[in-house]
């Protein structure tokens, strides 16, 4: 069990009372480098994969063609970690020609077991790259791509196969991503918090920020964060806090149905990063936003979720009343429930007519007012994740088998 799933069981679903303050100035990075432990380009053919249905390979990479009969696959022969930990498995691929309801999956398996889904879509093409929860170090790893396709004209492309680790002969390689990294999202983060109260393009919200913004060259993800109906950004100060202590510029204010004032407020921090006056002078990453919110917070959040400067979006409590506001997502979305919340009918509906990437947890012992609090440390991995390119919490925290955050409710995702 990992430091963060053991607190966190220890926690339960309720995290009431945190003292949020943040230790001032960046996590000291470790100087460590990974160790390449396997590779194959399919240039002189399978290498140590085996195949399954049409399989070509070339200085392209390997082609698996789809077909009525059966799905192509390609399977690695066992690649040796012992002594290695913090493994991270990287590829090239790119999809071709396939229609709705087929899809391509790239999986691992560790030591002969069953294979656990990396990724799983459609369309994507070029590089990515995903770190294994620590139950595959020192074990043996398989890789596994397959595609469901009908055509022989529907492909699937897969180069530069590449597995690192880190060999156990010095300090491991934090977690890659543009923040200092963390241990445990469920502590305050390594900045310390300062408030502005009286922010925002109107002077009426709150901005939410690192006091240290922009130390060691970090430029700042940014939340855009709707409160529930007849609440305020003071009602969930200790929420804002902590988000803020991981490294993200949070800007907050009294919502509505309508998103417009999010989008405004996206605009008014442009603006700030924009403005030599501005304690967030050139220290946004202005590329790496998220919209959310708690209840209205949400359904405003619904209303402009195809605003093209977004990265994704959070929806905590707030199912769409006519189940419409899945439409306007562009992006992967992160949905947060209550098992004894009124609004979970309404965003089970809205999950079900959701197309993007989506993970939705019904959270245990919890009601409508509770939920973004017993939900803040999900909503934390999740920016780390999608705002701060912390790909390995995509298997540890999410996606993969005994996920991090899938022992808390009732968890389910699709389309990734």
């Amino acid at each position: 069990m990992t430091r963060l799933s053991g607190r966190l069981r220890a926690l339960g679903a309720v995290a009431l009372g945190i003292a949020v303050v943040g230790a001032g100035g960046a996590l000291t990075t470790p100087a460590s480098a990974a160790t390449p432990v396997y590779t194959e380009d399919f240039s002189d053919g399978l290498g140590t994969f085996t195949a399954s249905g049409t399989v070509r390979t070339g200085t392209y990479g390997a082609r698996l063609s789809g077909s009525l009969a059966s799905g192509p696959s390609l399977t690695s022969a066992p690649v040796d970690l012992t002594g290695y930990s913090e493994v991270t498995v990287s590829y090239t691929r790119a999809a071709s020609g396939l229609d709705l309801g087929e899809t391509f999956t790239a999986s691992y398996s560790v030591d002969g077991g069953s294979f656990t889904t990396l990724e799983s879509a459609r369309t994507a093409t070029g590089a990515t790259s995903f770190r294994l929860p620590a139950s595959a170090d020192g074990r043996d790893l398989r890789l596994r791509f397959s595609l469901d396709a009908n055509s022989a004209l529907e492909t699937l492309t897969v180069d530069d196969v590449l597995v690192e680790a880190t060999d156990g002969e010095g300090p491991p390689d934090p977690p890659a991503g543009s923040l200092p990294p963390v241990d445990d999202v469920t502590a305050p983060g390594p900045y310390a918090v300062s408030i502005d109260t009286t922010a925002g393009p109107d002077d009426e919200g709150w901005l939410v920020y690192p006091t240290n913004a922009g130390q060691n060259g970090v430029d700042h993800p940014v939340l855009v964060w709707g409160p529930g109906a007849g609440s305020d950004p003071a009602a969930y100060e200790d929420m804002l806090r902590q988000w803020a202590s991981h490294g993200f510029v949070v800007y907050s204010e009294v919502s509505s149905s309508s998103g417009d004032y999010m989008v405004d407020a996206l605009d008014w921090l442009e603006d700030q990063n924009a403005g030599p006056s501005s304690p967030l002078y050139q220290d946004l990453d202005l590329s790496e936003v998220a919209f959310g919110g708690h209840s209205r917070g949400s359904i405003g959040t619904f209303d402009v979720a195809d605003e093209p400067r977004l990265e994704t979006t959070i929806h905590v409590a707030g199912g769409s009343f006519d189940g419409n506001g899945p439409d306007s997502l562009r992006n992967p979305t992160l949905y947060v429930g209550g098992d004894e919340d009124f609004a979970t009918a309404n965003m089970e509906r809205d999950y079900t007519n959701t197309d993007v990437p989506v993970w939705f947890n019904i959270l245990d012992d919890t009601d409508h007012l509770l939920a973004t609090r017993n939900g803040q440390h999900i909503i934390t991995a999740w920016l780390r994740w999608h705002l701060a390119d912390e790909e390995f919490r995509r298997t540890e925290d999410f996606l993969g088998s005994g996920c991090t955050f899938c022992g808390l409710g009732d968890v389910t995702y699709k389309n990734w």
